[in-house]
């Protein structure tokens, strides 16, 4: 077993984790944190996607341990003061979200992407999704919805 402090959605957790769990693992069944869904364990699918240091990442091939001292950031932590994320808002005002399995994983790749590229073109959004799959929505309303995303995103930034 090991001490483990790590910082999730900005707050400090101290933990006390086998090795081997992996940061999924951690988040679901130690912080209560169940947005990062558990489906392939492989990183196939991008199900677990989170954000760690500015990167989307797959938390199921992640160690918890190797996350001391970085910021990681889930599903759960990415709307503010009550209100959503634009890029939350623009997945439910484009019709991006149909069984939901796989939205908090592209919501994240999709927030990492606009962080450093608040200009995307579809085919940056496309490859920044790449790694996420959906089985429902065809993936035209999710380029469309991150793609409206970056505009908001702009137009308020200004």
């Amino acid at each position: 077993m090991k001490q483990l402090a790590i910082k999730v959605n900005g707050k400090l957790h101290s933990l006390v984790v086998d090795p081997n769990r992996t940061l999924l693992e951690v988040l679901r069944e130690d912080l209560g944190l169940t947005g990062a869904k558990q489906a392939c364990d492989s990183g196939g699918c991008g199900a677990c996607t989170v954000v760690i240091d500015g990167r989307s990442v797959y938390s199921c091939l992640v160690l918890a341990v190797d996350c001391e001292g970085k910021d990681i950031l889930t599903i759960e932590g990415l709307a503010s003061d009550g209100h959503l994320h634009p890029v939350q808002e623009a997945f439910i005002n484009h019709g991006a979200i149909q069984c939901g399995f796989c939205t908090s994983g592209m919501i994240l790749s999709a927030k990492a992407l606009l962080d450093g590229n608040p200009k995307p073109t579809e085919e940056d959004v496309r490859k920044a999704i790449a790694g996420n799959l959906c089985r429902c929505t065809g993936y035209v309303k999710i380029v469309n919805a991150v793609l409206a995303a970056a505009e908001t995103m702009r137009k308020t930034a200004k």
